[in-house]
C-alpha cells in the first residue's frame, strides 16, 4: 500500500483524482491511502433525501458520489482516503467500514478515550457526539473516499447542517477531549492503527 501525504487540497480536485485513479487501475495497481485536509466545504453524498441545506452560504456545497448524507470538512480535520481493491483483499464494504471504525476506536483508546461505532449510523462517537465520519464508493470491486476525523478545527460549520442527516447531532474533536496531538501526528497514528487492522 502506498501512502501519499497531500497536505491541504481542494476537495473537488482530490475527488476527481480518486475517480481517475480508480477508473484507470488494473489488477496489479497497488492500493493507495491518501492523507489530506480540505479548505472549508460541505459535501453531500448520494443519500440526498430529506437533507436540509446549510443555513449559511459562505461555505461551498459539493454534490459528491460517496455514500451517506451531508458533512463538513475543514482545516484541522484528518481526511483519509482509502483507494483499495476490495476484491483482491477479500473484503466486503462492511468489513472495511468495521476496520476503519476500529482503527479510530483503537487510536482514541490509546489516548484513554472510550469510543464506539453504531450499527445504524456509520462513524465513531464519544459520549454520543460524533468525532469521525465515513463514506465510501465502490466501483468494479474497488473503493475510494474514506473517513474524516475531527482533530483541531472550527466545529461551528457543523451547526449549519444536520450532520450525516441527524438533526441535533453533536460533534466533537480530539483537542476538546484533551488530546494535544496535531492533525499530522494523529494522521500517522491513525494510519498505523489501520495498517494493523488490515493485517489482522
Amino acid at each position: 500500500m502506498q501512502v501519499r501525504i497531500l497536505g491541504l487540497t481542494d476537495y473537488e480536485a482530490t475527488w476527481r483524482a480518486m475517480q481517475a485513479f480508480t477508473a484507470q487501475r488494473t489488477a496489479d495497481t497497488p492500493d493507495e491511502l491518501w492523507l489530506t485536509e480540505h479548505p472549508p466545504v460541505y459535501t453531500l453524498g448520494l443519500n440526498r433525501r430529506d437533507v436540509r441545506s446549510p443555513w449559511r452560504d459562505d461555505i461551498p456545497v459539493v454534490l459528491t458520489d460517496r455514500g451517506g448524507k451531508i458533512t463538513y470538512h475543514g482545516p484541522g480535520q484528518v481526511v483519509m482516503y482509502t483507494l483499495f481493491d476490495l476484491s483482491r483483499r477479500s473484503l466486503t464494504v462492511r468489513q472495511l467500514v468495521d476496520r476503519l471504525e476500529g482503527a479510530i476506536i483503537d487510536l482514541l483508546a490509546g489516548h484513554n478515550i472510550a469510543a464506539e461505532g453504531r450499527a445504524d449510523a456509520p462513524g465513531v462517537y464519544v459520549n454520543g457526539s460524533k468525532i469521525a465520519s465515513l463514506g465510501l464508493r465502490l466501483k468494479n470491486g474497488c473503493c475510494y473516499h474514506g473517513l474524516s476525523l475531527n482533530v483541531d478545527m472550527d466545529l461551528s460549520p457543523f451547526t449549519a447542517i444536520d450532520p450525516c442527516g441527524y438533526q441535533g447531532l453533536q460533534v466533537t474533536q480530539t483537542r476538546d477531549l484533551g488530546i494535544s496531538k496535531t492533525p499530522a501526528q494523529m494522521a500517522v497514528q491513525l494510519y498505523e492503527r489501520l495498517s494493523a487492522r488490515l493485517a489482522a
